[in-house]
């Protein structure tokens, strides 16, 4: 019952106040489904649909049905086998060497991805779990996609079909990118070549097909490109912000079900997930446009659509820019479990380090900010807490990103329980890596850095120290959010700071999980 209590808190924090009975009830339907979806396990890719109780017609023969699919679709987003964790904070850091692993650590999956040791039954079992997660979430997308262009006169009105309908375009996208930036081939110059699946697949019987990457990028774009036409007219996101959507404001035409859209994969969302895409895999014109866009996008009223908020934020506690947030994973219980793996203290205090923790040695922090003006640096002076000790004294650094103080914060729904998917940040570093002139690049790191409470900045006088900074940056900025291993991979770096050794394809290549069909197999057997 705990954990059926919790998944209720996650969908309420999805949409924080609610006043439809009728879907409180649906909720109830999703979040047991989502429980009994933790407890079964999978042999191979085509046990990973989504479990129900429903049959397909029933589920989807009322809008509300619809809403507490793509509901669904989120809280499988929000398990720790994917973004609640091993996707932001434990396992995608631990392959990027962000942690340091102490040699007795119990937590030998962990330990064994940082040591791009992928062929221990731990390491296995823990990607084939990320692996799963994702495939889940897939496949309840499918389902709605399907269901959704099959039955537009369920839907009240086309606008709330688009949205549904986008959403779960851009859903899929966001997790088969992830299956192609874990399980792909490199996108530069890569001498192995891999093939994945793409599913559309919504039942036990579908196999999905294998796509190379060309092909499967192509679908990739295709999703994005389908998500933003469907979004860019319906979405709420287009004509207010964000505090405009939530219940203590302007509530979208009093429907509860499009409140708080920094939470979902709104348009504008969407349009910096195809920006990240198009980056990762080589378009880099498109991405700069794209991000280029996103920074100076108005809405109706003339407000920015996102600015950067970390000077804001970090001044009023909000660790996770929860301002600059285009998308976010809401989390209720996120300090709950991070505590066991960042921090000793349930209040957020870190007092004390064990070899299972995850932090930082002294000589990484030093390193991570070399060069950078820590004195005011917001992200320096309140992500980290310096004075970490373990049993025998010595010094180390905790994480603070995912702590706060119950009694000392209000709104923690909005500021403090959510996990950053897609931020302003971002946008700024995508165009300053793609763009080619340096006044542009220059007047947007000083926008960059004051967000960053570094006011007073050296220019850049080359793309080349851009490209250098830029590397470095994505380490810094991004921690826990699992953003730096893509980095790497997507740049081919040989050299992985705090690395025990060299990297190269088989670092960057995770292998499928052994149990994954594989159609080169079925041909050998022919």
């Amino acid at each position: 019952m705990k954990k059926i209590k919790n998944n209720n808190s996650a969908f309420r924090n999805m949409n924080i106040k609610i006043k439809n009975k009728q879907v409180i009830g649906f909720a109830f339907i999703i979040c047991n489904l989502a429980f009994s979806t933790m407890l079964t396990s999978c042999n191979n890719w085509l046990d990973v649909r989504p479990e129900t109780e429903q049959k397909e017609d029933d589920q989807f023969s009322t809008e509300n049905g619809f809403q507490m699919a793509l509901t669904g679709c989120y809280l499988h987003m929000a398990s720790q086998n994917a973004y609640g964790l091993q996707l932001t904070m434990t396992s995608i850091e631990n392959l990027a060497n962000l942690w340091r692993i102490n040699p007795a650590t119990t937590n030998i999956a962990e330990r064994d991805l940082a040591l791009h040791d992928y062929t221990s039954d731990k390491a296995k079992s823990t990607v084939k779990g990320i692996y799963t997660t994702l495939f889940k979430t897939i496949a309840e997308a499918n389902l709605i996609i399907k269901n959704a262009k099959a039955k537009p006169e369920v839907f009240g009105e086309k606008r709330m079909h688009d949205i549904i309908l986008g959403e779960a375009y851009a859903i899929r996208a966001y997790c088969q990118f992830d299956i192609l930036r874990l399980f792909g081939q490199v996108p530069n110059q890569p001498q192995k070549l891999v093939s994945l699946p793409y599913s559309e697949a919504t039942n036990i019987d579908e196999i999905p097909a294998y796509y190379n990457f060309e092909d499967y990028t192509a679908k990739l774009f295709s999703d994005i490109e389908a998500a933003e036409n469907l979004l860019k007219e319906s979405d709420p996101a287009t004509l207010y912000p964000y505090n405009r959507t939530y219940t203590t404001g302007e509530v979208y035409e009093k429907n509860s079900f499009l409140e708080y859209r920094q939470m979902r994969l709104n348009y504008w969302a969407v349009r910096a997930l195809h920006a990240r895409m198009a980056l990762y895999t080589g378009d880099k014109e498109n991405a700069l446009t794209i991000a280029r866009d996103l920074i100076t996008a108005k809405l109706p009223d003339g407000t920015d659509v996102r600015p950067l908020s970390g000077l804001k934020d970090y001044k009023s506690s909000y660790t996770t820019c929860p301002n600059e947030c285009y998308f976010s994973i809401s989390k209720a219980t996120v300090k709950d479990y991070v505590v066991s793996y960042f921090t000793d203290n349930a209040n957020g205090i870190i007092s004390s380090y064990d070899a299972n923790k995850l932090a930082l040695s002294t000589e990484m922090l030093d390193q991570l900010y070399q060069g950078e003006n820590i004195e005011s640096h917001n992200r320096y002076n309140n992500l980290w807490n310096k004075e970490l000790k373990d049993g025998d004294g010595y010094l180390w650094v905790g994480f603070k990103r995912y702590s706060y103080d119950d009694d000392k914060v209000q709104n923690k729904e909005l500021y403090y329980q959510i996990i950053p998917m897609l931020r302003t940040s971002e946008m700024y570093l995508i165009v300053m890596e793609t763009s080619t002139d340096l006044e542009e690049i220059n007047r947007l790191y000083a926008e960059y850095m004051i967000s960053h409470n570094v006011p007073a900045v050296t220019p850049f006088t080359s793309t080349q120290d851009v490209a250098t900074w830029i590397e470095n940056e994505y380490r810094r900025e991004f921690y826990g959010e699992g953003q730096m291993f893509y980095t790497y991979k997507r740049l081919g770096e040989t050299n992985i700071l705090w690395s025990k050794s060299a990297a190269d394809e088989s670092t960057y290549v995770i292998p499928l999980p052994e149990t994954e069909y594989d159609p080169s197999t079925v041909k050998k057997e022919q």
